[in-house]
């Protein structure tokens, strides 16, 4: 069947562009999913409205569909500056339960709060960070070994500086970081680079 042509927004280069599929028919989509250690409110509910819509335009256009939202339930740090206690840490303690029980309860009323906003998830893949810590190390690891990722003392760090379109996409000013005009997180010495992240 023929496709109806669909025109997107390009962010890096920040102009409209006609959506041309890496396979013939068929469309993966990724949206970052929550971090479940307490409940959503619909500031975060908003992105899966938003993607919700984009499922649906491409499903309306006869693509064939493989999205895929993560649950956090590990591994997120309560600081932009990657410091402070784990999240699932910090509700585990705030609610006298287990991590993973606060995982499930959490994880579990967002599932209802998508249904309850009718947003489709009939072929929706949510993985848990839980049930892929060796494929993560593994991927650490692979960047650590090619270069991409170096260690300090509280940490590994991706090294934003060995690619050279990072601040494309977003169009960062990765100087201005670096003096610190605009800049959201305090300065790390062991970090080579102040946009570097934790892996």
């Amino acid at each position: 069947m023929q496709m109806t042509p669909i025109t997107v927004f390009n962010t890096k280069n920040r102009t409209k562009e006609a959506f041309v599929p890496l396979s013939e028919g068929k469309v993966t989509i990724y949206h970052c999913g929550p971090t479940v250690y307490h409940f959503q409110h619909i500031g975060n509910m908003r992105r899966f409205i938003f993607a919700d819509l984009v499922h649906r335009l491409f499903s309306l256009n006869n693509y064939e569909i493989k999205q895929v939202i993560n649950i956090t339930d590990v591994g997120h740090l309560v600081s932009d500056e990657d410091e402070g206690e784990d999240k699932m840490e910090k509700g585990a303690k705030r609610e006298g339960k287990t991590a993973q029980e606060i995982a499930e309860l959490y994880t579990n009323d967002f599932m209802e709060d998508l249904s309850l906003l009718k947003i489709y998830t009939g072929d929706t893949l949510f993985p848990k960070a839980t049930d892929n810590i060796p494929e993560q190390i593994a991927l650490i690891q692979a960047l650590e070994e090619k270069g991409f990722a170096y260690r300090t003392n509280d940490g590994i760090y991706f090294d934003t500086s060995r690619d050279e379109c990072y601040a494309d996409f977003a169009h960062l000013d990765l100087k201005g970081m670096e003096d610190g005009a605009g800049a959201r997180v305090e300065r790390n010495d062991e970090k080579r680079n102040n946009a570097d992240f934790a892996l």
